[in-house]
């Protein structure tokens, strides 16, 4: 298998960054903290954490560990483990999550155009003028976000153009950290808002009936599952640039803990400010792009509170693109055997291409509700089965033991081949069923 010899993370914080970046999104933003509200507050948290323990343990460190063992991306990472045991198709089978990556990657482009499109809009006043419906409905239409739509394309380009260390990488060492601030400074705005304890009520005062709910347990799967990049392919091509020396248990550990610290800073910085102006906290682009413009409207400054909210979004939007985009690039540099740097061009180009056509919201929702309730839980529910019932299990055991303290033992096995491969089974079906839990 040719392994990556240029392209690799110069450290352990940098790849958990960078993979806290592609973690972080528009789920942490405008779903966690209404499903949390609205499956039991606190109460919520209980299922939520054990999950996200869980799939952080062996679901990031099973893909992180396959794409460091193999050197690339789900394709030929999928085809070494089919070969393993003399199989084939692993190819083809390597592809889906990958398909999974490149369909979520134009839809997300298009949305974190939106926010860009709304950071100018807050600052200049736009929105406040227009109002937040009409302003957000002229982008929603037929190719009307093409300019916001481009830069945002083009950014994610020009970064990866910088190679992993100092693109990916540097750029994630930066914007990370400004995402968490941004969303701090926000959080501590809006708790001096007048009626703001409505919504910590909201968030945090538990209803522990809720926790008998079957709904509840499923919402908290989901969203976790989700929540941490779990899809078969990004987190394997980060991987696939990790260093022999680190420990990656640890390393999806942290990258579950800070994940799930942004979705919690989210909900501090958003649901309180909600409630303070006695608006609807149900999730969704409207959430974002309608109820929190009129809220920021009505706070001196406003203006620039706004323009501050949608840039830590853009932020967070940016670095998951990365993810994405990389994934596809590095299939098609090393299918075709281009360069990376014309890979990329290729990638961005296609991605911005197929995206013009469903900018209009209604064509966007269908497009991203196939990719998300269809094919990326089937690349995950692929990913799982690779790894732990089609990589022999002294393999797999072998690269998570490189660069740990201690080697992982029959608790990692049990958890991870029986009770994590059957949970992403059942994340499939239930996605189906619920029409998207994630």
């Amino acid at each position: 298998m040719e392994k990556h010899t240029k392209n690799t993370f110069n450290s352990r914080l940098g790849f958990i960054l960078a993979s806290v970046g592609s973690a972080v999104g528009m789920g942490n933003i405008w779903m966690f903290p209404y499903r949390l509200g609205q499956n039991g507050g606190a109460a919520f948290l209980i299922p939520y954490f054990l999950f996200v323990a869980l799939f952080g343990y062996v679901g990031l460190s099973g893909e992180f560990a396959l794409g460091r063992m193999t050197g690339t991306g789900p394709v030929g990472s999928y085809d070494y483990a089919m070969k393993s045991r003399g199989l084939k198709g692993g190819k083809f089978l390597g592809a889906i999550p990958l398909i999974g990556s490149f369909g979520i990657a134009i839809g997300y482009s298009v949305i974190v155009g939106w926010v860009l499109r709304s950071i100018v809009g807050s600052l200049t006043g736009r929105i406040s003028q227009s109002g937040a419906e009409n302003y957000f409905a002229e982008a929603t239409t037929d190719f009307g976000s093409v300019p916001w739509h481009f830069l945002v394309i083009l950014l994610t380009v020009i970064i990866l153009l910088r190679g992993v260390t100092s693109g990916i990488e540097n750029l994630n060492s930066v914007l990370m950290p400004a995402f968490f601030l941004l969303f701090l400074v926000i959080a501590v705005r809006v708790f001096f808002l007048p009626g703001s304890a409505s919504g910590y009520e909201y968030l945090f005062i538990p209803d522990w009936s809720a926790l008998l709910k079957a709904e509840t347990w499923v919402m908290a799967m989901g969203q976790a599952f989700f929540s941490l990049s779990i899809t078969g392919s990004g987190m394997i091509i980060y991987g696939s640039y990790l260093s022999k020396s680190e420990n990656i248990i640890h390393s999806s550990c942290m990258t579950a803990v800070l994940d799930t610290c942004a979705a919690l800073l989210a909900g501090l910085a958003i649901i309180p400010a909600v409630f303070a102006f006695q608006m609807d906290p149900a999730s969704g682009p409207p959430l974002m792009f309608i109820t929190l413009p009129k809220v920021f409207s009505q706070i001196p400054f406003g203006n620039i509170i706004g323009g501050l909210f949608f840039l830590s979004v853009l932020f967070a939007g940016i670095t998951s693109l990365m993810n994405m985009f990389e994934v596809c690039a590095e299939a098609l540099q090393k299918t075709f055997r281009i360069r990376r740097k014309l890979s990329i061009l290729i990638t961005g180009t296609i991605i911005f291409i197929i995206g013009l056509f469903i900018e209009n919201e209604k064509y966007l929702g269908s497009w991203m509700d196939v990719i998300t309730i269809y094919v990326v839980p089937f690349g995950a529910l692929l990913g799982a089965f690779m790894i732990y019932w089609i990589l022999d299990k002294k393999k797999i055991h072998g690269e998570l033991n490189t660069g740990a303290p201690k080697p992982v033992g029959k608790f990692f096995t049990i958890t991870s081949k029986y009770i994590y491969v059957f949970l992403a089974v059942i994340v499939f079906i239930l996605g189906i069923i619920y029409g998207g839990i994630g």
